[in-house]
């Protein structure tokens, strides 16, 4: 058997110069990732799968003495050396009648059978290109790579919190569904200052990409001074909606370009990069690669994606992600850290997705070269969600480990929309497993917003501009009625009637009622100063209470993202204080018991200091101004302080009405 091992060697050796084995060994190497939904490929027997990767790995030797112990067992009458000769004609001939015919099976024989559709490919047309090279080796690899360990997120972080919002892209102008993200994730931002973190928080624009040359080149710009003009509006909204961001970063800065590539260079350290080519089905609204059974064709022939958009087919050189390694780690992930994604449903359809088996990804494109250049091989650029999900590394100082920003890493929650829930929940997390760099602690998915239960849409005409729904309504107005509303991590409608409803009922009638009527009695009755309160009856003691276990009850919705239940909870105490303020009747006690009168004034106006400073998050300035007519300093607004009860003998200013009502303007 040795010498039946060392003919066999000899031989591989040999027939390494001819030209049908070669071109059987490189159809035998790109059928071990061969991939039903992307990628035209080759498949060969496992006898010439292991002959030819006997060329440099000790890997590959070891699958050559396999196919060699095979071949040894059948040579009983002949020689060693003959078996070799005969299995490897037989091997070649058979790959390259197969060969084709499966890759065309593979890209794509669902589309053969309908033959009318715009952009399908022909049969014909199936067979995969010559196997492409990059035109550098991208790492020389004297062993097999070896799978990153998932690192966990650093035990002791201190007081630091991280939250980001998703990146967006600005090939147009920012619409309502931009603005309800960033003002649901500046609220969650808040809390958390409130509550004592050193909170970072990011967002900005992510430029690159394909749309952004399309939209540019229909403006007669580059994408460069579009990227420019609108990256400007969409932080301009940011700051008209009193969005607390810590940094605003935009994807086309030098920083972010060098920050990708080295996470790139990291992954392709540890063997997870290598180049190929790619065939498939391709959004370029959504940038994404989409799988033959994830598209759907329509009544007007178009086919289009999971998110309703078109797709095209492309077929190009790429290099490609070994996503189909991380599979096991990522199901791993989830189940071992079950609050990773949320909500409940979100986390439900991405282990759906990826235990369906995950495909390698393709991560360059070389039909445009707006993007981050691929390290050593500038005629690719990195796809964009490479390139994407890299800021929220980028925004903390990556790839300088040492700048004090990178102590917020990893993100404490990423908030996104529902329908880029997959790049975050399963290619994000792979990337950092990938690059050994700690996973963020939790990505979590809102709902769509729809106007009169319909979809946003320009053909429609139903986009709203968040500009003027500020200017239209009042911008906390907006922030309270979307947060409120809305159950965060589910669609929502919203109309003019809802939002005049909220605002009229919820901030003018029950809160800003409460609060104006009871400090313009003090500023009445009793000359503008907060009154000593006597001992307190059974009423008095409820409605404080329930105050009091505001916090803990709102810290524990905040801690998963549960907006609406947070405000749920302050507004059941509005709710319960209005009737408390009702029931107890002091402009009818300021005769009958003047010192009963004082003990419902302190508590009323207690009661409204813990609300306004529980609604800072959401409603800054009206808050600010609430606190403010009730004395209270700036650096006693915070959670800690609510523990200590407002001072008597306080002098208060003269109150002013915060949230007015709304009022239909006249038509002429």
């Amino acid at each position: 058997m040795a010498t039946a091992k060392k003919k066999l060697s000899k031989k591989a050796k040999k027939t390494k110069k001819a030209s049908p084995a070669r071109a059987t060994r490189k159809a035998a190497a790109k059928s071990r990732t061969a991939k039903k939904g992307g990628r035209v490929t080759k498949t060969v027997k496992k006898a010439v799968k292991a002959k030819t990767g006997a060329k440099k790995s000790g890997a590959k030797k070891s699958a050559a003495k396999k196919a060699a112990k095979k071949t040894v067992k059948k040579a009983t009458k002949k020689t060693a050396k003959k078996t070799v000769k005969k299995t490897v004609k037989k091997a070649a001939a058979k790959a390259t009648k197969a060969a084709p015919r499966k890759a065309a099976a593979a890209a794509v024989a669902p589309v053969a059978k309908k033959p009318a559709l715009p952009k399908a490919p022909a049969a014909e047309k199936a067979p995969r290109p010559a196997a492409v090279r990059a035109p550098k080796p991208p790492r020389p690899a004297a062993a097999a790579p070896v799978s990153a360990p998932v690192r966990a997120a650093a035990a002791d972080r201190g007081n630091v919190y991280y939250i980001t919002t998703a990146i967006a892209y600005p090939n147009g102008q920012p619409h309502i569904g931009h603005a309800y993200e960033a003002i649901a994730t500046d609220a969650l931002a808040r809390f958390q200052r409130l509550d004592g973190k050193d909170v970072f928080f990011l967002t900005g624009t992510d430029e690159h990409g394909q749309k952004m040359i399309q939209t540019a080149q229909g403006e007669g710009m580059t994408p460069h001074e579009l990227a420019t003009r609108n990256a400007a509006r969409f932080k301009e909204m940011d700051e008209r909606l009193n969005v607390s961001f810590d940094r605003f970063i935009r994807t086309s800065e030098p920083a972010h370009h060098k920050s990708v590539q080295e996470i790139w260079r990291r992954m392709q350290d540890n063997g997870d990069i290598y180049i190929d080519a790619y065939a498939g089905w391709y959004s370029v609204r959504d940038e994404a690669y989409y799988a033959e059974d994830e598209t759907t064709v329509g009544d007007d022939n178009v086919r289009r994606g999971p998110q309703g958009t078109p797709v095209e087919w492309v077929e190009e050189k790429s290099y490609f992600f070994k996503l189909s390694a991380y599979q096991d780690k990522l199901l791993h992930l989830y189940e071992s850290q079950p609050d990773f994604i949320g909500p409940d449903s979100r986390r439900n359809e991405v282990m759906s997705f990826v235990r369906g088996g995950l495909k390698d990804l393709s991560i360059s494109r070389t039909t445009f070269d707006w993007g981050v250049k691929v390290p050593d091989d500038p005629e690719h650029v990195m796809y964009v969600w490479v390139d994407a999900l890299t800021n929220y590394i980028t925004g903390v100082g990556y790839p300088d480990e040492n700048d004090a920003r990178w102590r917020y890493w990893p993100a404490d929650v990423h908030i996104i929309g529902k329908d880029i829930i997959r790049f975050h929940a399963v290619y994000w997390p792979a990337f950092l497993m990938s690059a050994g760099i700690p996973l963020q602690r939790r990505v979590y998915a809102h709902g769509f917003l729809f106007n009169r239960g319909e979809k946003m849409s320009k053909s429609v005409g139903n986009v709203v501009d968040p500009f003027n729904l500020a200017n239209q309504y009042g911008v906390d107005q907006v922030r309270y009625f979307f947060l409120r509303e809305v159950p965060f991590g589910q669609d929502g409608n919203y109309n003019h009637e809802a939002i005049v409803a909220r605002i009229n009922a919820d901030l003018a009638n029950d809160f800003g009622n409460l609060a104006q009527r009871s400090l313009s009695m003090i500023a009445k009755q009793l000359g503008g100063v907060l009154p000593e309160p006597g001992e307190f009856s059974d009423n008095d003691k409820a409605i404080l209470a329930q105050a009091d276990a505001m916090l803990e009850t709102s810290r524990t919705a905040m801690a998963t993202q549960q907006i609406h239940q947070w405000l749920n909870t302050v507004w059941a105490v509005v709710a319960e204080a209005n009737r408390y303020f009702a029931g107890e009747a002091p402009w009818a006690l300021a005769k009958t018991d003047p010192a009963r009168q004082k003990t419902v004034l302190y508590v009323t106006a207690e009661v409204v200091r813990q609300i306004a400073i529980m609604a800072q998050a959401v409603m800054p300035e009206s808050c600010g101004k609430m606190l403010d007519s009730l004395g209270i300093s700036a650096d006693a607004r915070n959670f800690t302080a609510i523990a200590e009860r407002i001072k008597p003998g306080t002098v208060l200013p003269a109150p002013v009405g915060v949230f007015p009502r709304y009022v239909e303007p006249k038509t002429e």
